[in-house]
Order: structure tokens, then C-alpha cells, then sequence
């Protein structure tokens, strides 16, 4: 097992927003966590990737505890968050952006032949290699971030959100790129509001709501499951 998140509670000051967490990432997957605006879906990357700490729970990652380490150590073992809002450098080329990826030793000795992999998969930034990540239309930002990542050569992605605000040929394009570099090995934990094209292609996915994982089971089960259907699909 790669990630295990075990019965994780977490409180913004006096307020409970997560009630006993719990699912599991197995290396090779595609895990999606799904649920409406205001679930608890980016609050549970936050306690992940380490800016927030679970007041009760447990989280591992290959098989070590984490929830007590700091993000920079995380990034370093393999575990990386695309977050909400990219949290790019507008003003620094599409390049520097993505060589700051590739911050730690491991990544950076591999530089040259994961920037290869990364314009084989988003052949418009090699394109735009020089230009300001700032003047990018917010596909290509997108993208960008999701690049950065991978150049930091990740055991686990994590994306929230990563069609938010996209055009839906965007969005059809960004989930195609999510099962190419799923292809290479990379294991990905996504966040969407856009349940169906998640789950279709998500290998298992789990239905948050105010907090709390509601159901699970693989991404076609939950497709074709009726309270699905009729909460987040309109059917």
C-alpha cells in the first residue's frame, strides 16, 4: 500500500470539518476522492501533504507515519500536491517553472530526461518554453502546474481540482494526460467536482460529503450506482 489514511479527524480552530477519514492509495492507481463544493475534498490534501495536522488518525506513506513530518520532507519522499489555483511564478518562464520542480537531488540529477518526458506530454510548453508563465491562457497554466509536479519525479500525485474553470475540451484533454503519465507509473490521488469524468477514469473512487466518506468502490461501480446518479450526475 502506498498511502493509508486511517480514521484522520481535522478542525479549523473549534470547527470539526473531517469525521474519521479513511481510504487507501495502492501503487498504480488512480484514486479519486469526489463530492460537492465544501465536502472536506481539499482539506483532506491539505492534511496529507502536511499544512494541516489531524487531530485524531493516522496517515502513512510507504508504510512510514507522516502526519507529523514536515511538507518540504514529504516532497522529498515522493509525495507531491497540485494545488487548487496552480501556485505558479507568473513572472518567471514556463522553463524556470519547471526546473524548480525538480528541487531535490533525486529529480534534479534527473532533470534533463524528465523534461524530455514532460514536453513529450505537453508539447505547447516546450513551445512556450521562454515565455512568462503569467501570459498562458489557464489551460496551459494547468498543465504547468501539473508539469512542475511531475518533474519532481513524484511516487504519488495528488491534483485538486484540475479541471476547475477549464473549457470541456480542456478538461477532456487534462484527464487524458492524467492516465498518459499514470502509463509511466505514477500513482494519482484527484479531487474533482467532475464526477463523471473522474470517475471514469478512476480506478476506485470515494464519495465525500460534509466531511466524511460516504461510499466507495471501483469508478464504474460508483457511475452506475443509483444514489450517485441522482445526487451528482442529474440522473
Amino acid at each position: 500500500m502506498l498511502l493509508e489514511v486511517n480514521e484522520i479527524s481535522v478542525f479549523y480552530d473549534v470547527a470539526q470539518v473531517l469525521w474519521d477519514v479513511s481510504f487507501e492509495v495502492n501503487e498504480g492507481e488512480i484514486i479519486a476522492i469526489v463530492g460537492s463544493n465544501g465536502a472536506g475534498k481539499t482539506t483532506t490534501l491539505k492534511t496529507i501533504i502536511g499544512l494541516l495536522r489531524p487531530a485524531s488518525g493516522s496517515i502513512k506513506f510507504l508504510d512510514q507515519r507522516i502526519d507529523n513530518l514536515p511538507t518540504m520532507r514529504l516532497a522529498e519522499m515522493g509525495l507531491v500536491l497540485v494545488p487548487e489555483g496552480r501556485g505558479l511564478f507568473p513572472y518567471m518562464t514556463v522553463l524556470k517553472n519547471l526546473l524548480l520542480g525538480a528541487y531535490n537531488r533525486r529529480a534534479w540529477n534527473q532533470r534533463k530526461k524528465t523534461l524530455g518526458q514532460v514536453f513529450h506530454l505537453f508539447p505547447v510548453l516546450e513551445e512556450r518554453r521562454d515565455q512568462l508563465a503569467g501570459t498562458l491562457s489557464g489551460g496551459e497554466q494547468q498543465m504547468l502546474a501539473i508539469a512542475r509536479a511531475l518533474m519532481s519525479m513524484p511516487r504519488l500525485l495528488m491534483l485538486d481540482e484540475p479541471s476547475l474553470g477549464l473549457a470541456p475540451k480542456l478538461v477532456l484533454k487534462i484527464f487524458e494526460i492524467i492516465k498518459e503519465f499514470n502509463k509511466l507509473g505514477i500513482t494519482v490521488l484527484v479531487v474533482e467536482q467532475n464526477i463523471y469524468q473522474v470517475l471514469t477514469i478512476a480506478n476506485r473512487g470515494y464519495i465525500m460529503e460534509t466531511g466524511r466518506i460516504t461510499l466507495e468502490g471501483s469508478g464504474q461501480d460508483l457511475l452506475d450506482n443509483e444514489t450517485v446518479k441522482k445526487a451528482y450526475l442529474g440522473v
